[in-house]
């Protein structure tokens, strides 16, 4: 039954994502943009009557609305036309159990990140990943930006020199007051999200963002990570210096407690012959700045744009993309891997790893107050 890829659209179905999730609608649109994938199944919640209901909300057949992941993958990889890979929308406690039984099944797995609540569990998750047969993904959102992708072929061809500094910063406002949402509520308890809590839920974003950009690998960090809003369990504000492996300096600014502040991820890079600027609230946009004094700004659509940017457009300049299209170019990339092709740019385990090691690693040394620690996966 996994032998026609090829000749149809992929089937999905979400883990998690149900009644009240923000996150699952938006997998569903994202995977479904281009026609090459349909969502068809679900174990959308655990409870079995608001898995039903999600089931009807994304209009899929009812008798594939399961009550848990177990009856779910019993039953699709007994049809002929069962499902070829999971979305995995939950908490991140439930990522590496809910991992490892689709890759035991023989299911292709797309995760929100982080890959699990500790680095412990994304240890024991690698070596499951290494012997499938069949994908693992995770969904660092911005690099499916096109022009984040620019910016990445543009550091590694020299065009701004040795990096020399790298400024990320990520400020939100929405947990500034005591948050008694279900979104808010299982960030804010260690059981449910880990170790951490501002940095696993968007420090790893801007984190994996300025690897992937760069090129370069963080190996020592100096962290300040603390809880603002009294009583909170997890950290809502964090402060990171870093250092990378050419010898450049940076800094990681996350915080959810800015009032004001919406979704303002920022990266600056800068290196001896230039610099970058790109802000993911004007995504179209890349600044780049000329060691001779010339200002460029890039934009979505333009002619200059080399292949990896331009394969994740849809519109002509002018048009804005966004959130939604750089999610479904991470969709588009994995639809590629699993019909036999290469995705070189698509975030796998290794992220996974580096991204749990930097929670644990700014969590153990901000409350040690250890000072300057190497970064080991």
């Amino acid at each position: 039954m996994k032998n026609d890829k090829n000749g149809r659209r992929l089937r999905f179905a979400l883990i998690g994502g149900g009644p009240g999730s923000f996150i699952g609608s938006v997998h569903r649109i994202a995977a479904e943009l281009d026609r090459e994938i349909e969502l068809v199944a679900g174990a959308f919640s655990s409870d079995a009557a608001r898995s039903a209901e999600a089931g009807a909300a994304f209009r899929i057949d009812p008798a594939r609305a399961y009550p848990d992941l177990a009856a779910m993958l019993k039953a699709e990889t007994a049809r002929p036309d069962g499902i070829d890979f999971v979305t995995i929308a939950t908490p991140n406690h439930h990522h590496l159990p809910a991992a490892r039984a689709a890759l035991e099944a023989g299911i292709a797995v797309m995760s929100d990140k982080p890959a699990t609540a500790t680095l412990e569990e994304a240890r024991e998750l690698a070596e499951v990943v290494a012997g499938a047969a069949v994908p693992y993904a995770l969904t660092y959102t911005y690099s499916g930006y096109p022009l984040v992708r620019e910016a990445r072929v543009r550091i590694a061809a020299g065009d701004i020199g040795r990096v020399t500094k790298v400024i990320v910063e990520y400020p939100q406002g929405w947990l500034a007051t005591e948050a008694d949402s279900k979104q808010a509520a299982w960030r804010l308890d260690p059981k449910r999200a880990g170790p951490g809590g501002c940095i696993a839920d968007i420090g790893v974003h801007a984190f994996h963002l300025v690897e992937f950009v760069t090129g370069l690998r963080v190996t020592q960090l100096l962290a300040d990570l603390g809880s603002v809003v009294p009583g909170r369990a997890l950290d809502d504000d964090c402060q990171l210096l870093l250092r990378f492996e050419n010898g450049a300096r940076g800094a990681l600014f996350a915080s959810q407690i800015m009032i004001g502040e919406r979704n303002g991820l920022r990266l600056r890079i800068h290196g001896d012959r230039g610099g970058i600027d790109w802000r993911q609230e004007a995504p179209n946009m890349l600044v780049v700045h000329h060691g001779d004094g010339r200002t460029e700004l890039v934009q979505a659509g333009d002619a200059s744009l080399g292949v990896d940017a331009t394969a994740g457009l849809r519109t002509p300049g002018g048009h804005p993309e966004g959130y939604l299209e750089a999610f479904a170019n991470l969709y588009r990339d994995f639809a590629t891997l699993l019909r036999g092709g290469t995705a070189p740019l698509l975030p796998g385990m290794a992220d996974g790893l580096r991204g749990m090691a930097l929670i644990e690693t700014a969590v153990h040394a901000s409350r040690n107050e250890s000072g300057w620690v190497p970064l080991i996966v």
